[in-house]
Formats: structure tokens, sequence, C-alpha cells
């Protein structure tokens, strides 16, 4: 399905009936990233995936995709389609945005699942890396996808997922160079909601991988300590979505 936000096309896909869950995905990824769970999910759930503005089959907003911007466009993808309230998956940029569409609209979030992601702002290292993408960007969009992808797997998980990794690395060659360019500058500029998530009092939970190359293991369980979040620790790295899909599935079929 194709809705409209401010003259652009936002790609999303509804299926199934009951509660409704959103599946967000995160940087350089698409919707389809979740297609290995929808069709189960969605004997149980109304299950949505929407490809972010410049990812997937969605087209670019602005020079600056902020988390607040992407929550508002999925916001406006659950008043078309009709839906009050709903379940927010995010996976790394995915629960960036879940954080700011709860800030945003919390009254409607039944429950919130941050998956390889967390509440915290860029650090300034961080940024300064994001800052050096953006110019890579410019002048070898490919070198940086190749690496940002790869980059997102402990070394066992690569030797593993040696297609996926390469089918991942084709889907993002074709999204639009200003579209992820975009997102960079939307996650540079995004700020901390700890307290936001330390203030959200329905169910809540992080799950993180041991060898998260992005996100230290010890640091998120630390967030999920101050925040009162159900903490759920996986084997491997950033991906848990890909690498642990057994445990996923079962995180997200059987979410009370």
């Amino acid at each position: 399905m194709t809705h409209t936000y401010k003259n652009t096309p936002i790609h999303y896909n509804v299926t199934g009936t009951g509660p409704t869950m959103v599946l967000l995905h995160g940087f350089l990824e698409r919707s389809t990233m979740w297609d290995r769970y929808v069709p189960s999910l969605s004997e149980k759930f109304t299950v949505i995936t929407i490809d972010f503005p410049g990812h997937g089959k969605s087209g670019v907003i602005s020079g600056t995709h902020t988390m607040e911007l992407m929550a508002k466009v999925v916001k406006s993808v659950l008043n078309e389609a009709g839906i009050a309230s709903a379940t927010l998956v995010g996976h790394s940029m995915g629960g960036y945005v879940a954080l700011a569409y709860t800030e945003l609209f919390e009254a409607e979030v039944e429950k919130l699942i941050l998956l390889n992601s967390t509440p915290l702002a860029d650090s300034e290292a961080r940024k300064q890396n994001r800052k050096r993408a953006l110019k890579v960007m410019d002048y070898n969009a490919e070198a940086f996808i190749s690496m940002a992808i790869t980059n997102l797997f402990p070394e066992k998980s690569r030797q593993h997922f040696v297609s996926d990794i390469e089918a991942l690395k084709n889907a993002a060659l074709q999204f639009p160079v200003a579209g992820i360019q975009a997102a960079i500058r939307g996650m540079i500029d995004r700020k901390d909601r700890t307290d936001i998530l330390a203030h959200f009092s329905k169910k809540k939970t992080m799950v993180c991988g041991k060898e998260d190359p992005l996100m230290p293991i010890a640091e998120s369980k630390a967030i999920s300590e101050k925040t009162n979040t159900r903490f759920i620790e996986l084997e491997g790295g950033h991906m848990s979505w890909l690498e642990n899909s057994y445990e996923i599935y079962n995180i997200l079929h059987f979410i009370e």
C-alpha cells in the first residue's frame, strides 16, 4: 500500500487481524526484514510494516529525517489504517522512532519493544563518525553501505550469514543517497529519551545482543535497570532479528 505524507509516497503493509503490532525497521533496512515473522504474527495480530522515508520503497521528504518526523509518518499511516493504538517494535533506528512516537503519542502506545536499540542520544564521538559517513556517502556510497552493514555483525555471525549480509547490502544500495543521508542527520540530531522510557508505565522490553558492536551490553543493562524496563540478553550482535530469529519470534508472538 502507498500512503502520501507531505506529497511523498510512504510504503506500508497491513496483514492479519487482532491487536495492532507495528514493526519498525532500522537504518539501511526496509520493511521486508520482518517478512519471516509476519505470517505467524498475523494469525494473532494486525501487523503493520512501514518503509521509513528514504528507505525501501518510500520517498525522501527532506534533507533531515528526524526521529520526530518519522514518528509522525508512522502516526499518519496508522490514522489512514484506522488504528487507534498499537504495540511498537523498533529495531535500532526503529527503536529511536518508537521512543519519539511514545513521547508524542504516549496514550496510543500499548507496549514498547526496543530491539538492539537505546534511548540515549549519540555521543560526540558517534556524531563525528556519522558526519564522516555523510561525506563518504557523497563520493562512495557503496563502500559506506558495505562497511556499515558488515560492522553490525560479530565475526562469527558474518561467517554464518554471508548470503543474508549480501542481500542487505544489495537492497540498501537501491535506496536514494539523499534518503540515507537524511536518516544519518536525523540520528545525529536525536535527543536523549531515557526519561521517556522511564516514565512509560506500560509493558516495555529491551532486547540486546551480547556482542552488539554498537550498543554495549553493560550499558544497555544499566539503562534497563534505570528505566525499570524488562531486559532480555541474546547471543550475537546488533541484528538479533536475523541472528536470533527463534527467540525474537517467541518474544513477539507471546508478548503479554
